[in-house]
């Protein structure tokens, strides 16, 4: 077990793992109609979402490596300052009205959390390099 995190191999493409965050933001939609949730919260965590697949879309785009030093320390800070900026600003709104602020952000860690998962298993479900 401790070799699959020491065995390299090649990044997965981001289209997937984007299309399953993006079908819990669509799915969500109808389960906020139903429910009687703010669909403040819902439209605020779909634009949080997609604002992060942005930037994170713009990060991807630079070279990293040891030859890149600089590119690789703004991808680095730019993944951090993405996780920081969604809470920030799904805690500010929260403090304004609670219900709001919390729907967005359970709905951002929903398709965060799917996106992640399927990462993850497209990773360290591909062939060894």
């Amino acid at each position: 077990m401790a070799r699959v995190f020491e065995t390299p191999r090649p990044v997965p493409s981001r289209l997937a793992p984007a299309l399953a965050g993006a079908s819990v933001i669509v799915l969500a939609l109808p389960v906020f109609v139903v429910a009687g949730f703010p669909l403040g919260g819902w439209a605020l965590g779909a634009t949080l979402w997609i604002a992060a697949q942005l930037l994170g879309l713009v990060l991807t785009r630079l070279r990293l490596g040891a030859g890149n030093l600089a590119h690789s320390g703004v991808v680095g800070i730019g993944m951090s300052f993405r996780a920081v900026a969604v809470m920030a600003v799904a805690i500010a709104v929260a403090t304004v009205d609670a219900q709001v602020g919390v729907a967005a952000a359970l709905l951002y860690a929903l398709a965060y959390t799917l996106e992640l998962l399927v990462s993850l298993a497209l990773y360290f479900g591909s062939p060894a390099r």
